[in-house]
C-alpha cells in the first residue's frame, strides 16, 4: 500500500534524521515527493509504501516527535 502525507517539522526538530531513522526502524520505503526546509520551518509531501500497520506506526512516530502530519493532497 502506498500513502502520501505532509509533514511539517517544527524549528526544533529540523536537523533530527528522521527520514534516516524511519527507513532503519520501520519496514517502510518513504519517498520524497516535495519538500521546503528553511531555519525555522520544514515541510515535506512523503510518499511511504508498505503494510497499513506499519504506515500507522511511522505517522504516530514523527507526531509523538511533533511533526504535524496530514493525508497529502493527490
Amino acid at each position: 500500500m502506498k500513502r502520501k502525507i505532509h509533514c511539517v517539522f517544527p524549528q526544533e526538530i529540523i536537523h533530527e534524521p528522521l527520514l534516516y531513522r524511519i527507513g532503519q526502524e520501520f519496514e517502510i520505503v518513504p519517498n520524497v515527493r516535495g519538500a521546503a526546509i528553511s531555519d525555522e520551518l520544514g515541510e515535506m509531501d512523503l510518499e511511504l509504501e508498505g503494510e497499513e500497520a506499519e504506515i500507522a506506526r511511522v505517522i504516530a512516530y514523527l507526531e509523538e516527535r511533533g511533526v504535524e502530519v496530514r493525508e497529502a493532497d493527490s
